[in-house]
């Protein structure tokens, strides 16, 4: 794996500089980290094959594209808009073009699905989907166990009973579909164009945390202490929310 990240590393900077990007059948590629417009003359994504856009990109203009069987051009996520301009090309079936948000984390939220504007100037599709989906939404967090009870003892008394476990948070909500603006030919089928604008799935509910154990008994020399009952579980959170759905806007030229 790290020969490989070497060889992409000393790749991809001699492909832009041409202008060129080739990604062969069933291969994945990451653009090299950049910020603003980028063009290129000549984007390959061959049959099952993965050419990944950097966060810091927001235009990227293409004079020919060439997308095979189930390829897919992936849009890292940001906050900001992202536009794709292509002259001309064709984009296979069954082929994506994917900005969608990334999943929530107990460190932040779930991101929503990237804006995206699309220009097709004189591009044949089989048939793609445009996927700006949100982010699924954090899980809540666990709660916490209770604590155990004191055992019995013959010289202080009865055991304790175990300590009731904590409620589990709710969960996040999910991120927001983003906004598609297509702008293609008059003549263009847009029926070919699927586009996922969901809001992401809410996060997961949190679990309750176990209850405590129950003090154990002990048979002492004149009686015996009983042991004491163990603790509730706690209530596990409720489901986040799933977060709302984006729009798409077809332009005509």
């Amino acid at each position: 794996m790290r020969k490989l990240g070497l060889l992409l590393a000393l790749i991809a900077p001699v492909a832009l500089a041409e202008g060129q990007v080739k990604v062969d059948a069933h291969n994945f590629l990451k653009l090299p980290t950049r910020t603003g417009s980028l063009s290129l003359d000549q984007v390959e994504v061959a049959d099952y094959a993965t050419l990944l856009i950097p966060a810091g990109v927001t235009e990227l203009r293409i004079s020919e594209l060439r997308m095979g069987r189930e390829a897919r051009l992936g849009i890292a996520p940001s906050e900001k808009a992202f536009r794709l301009e292509v002259q001309r090309g064709e984009i296979g079936p069954g082929s994506h073009i994917t900005a969608s948000g990334a999943a929530g984390s107990m460190s932040k939220p779930a991101s929503a699905g990237r804006n995206l504007e699309l220009r097709l100037v004189d591009v044949h599709v089989n048939e793609m989907t445009l996927d700006v989906r949100g982010g699924i939404g954090a899980p809540g967090r666990p709660g916490l166990d209770g604590a155990d009870g004191d055992a019995a003892g013959c010289l202080w008394g009865s055991a304790g009973r175990g300590w009731d476990g904590q409620p589990g948070s709710n969960g996040e909500v999910g991120g927001a579909g983003g906004q598609v603006r297509l702008e293609v030919p008059e003549s263009f089928p847009v029926d070919l164009v699927r586009v996922r604008l969901d809001g992401g799935v809410g996060g997961a509910a949190g679990e309750g945390g176990a209850g405590g154990h129950g003090g154990a008994g002990k048979g002492c020399l004149l009686y015996k202490a009983d042991g004491a009952k163990s603790g509730r579980a706690g209530q596990p959170g409720k489901p986040g929310t799933a977060g709302n759905t984006g729009s798409v806007k077809v332009v005509r030229f």
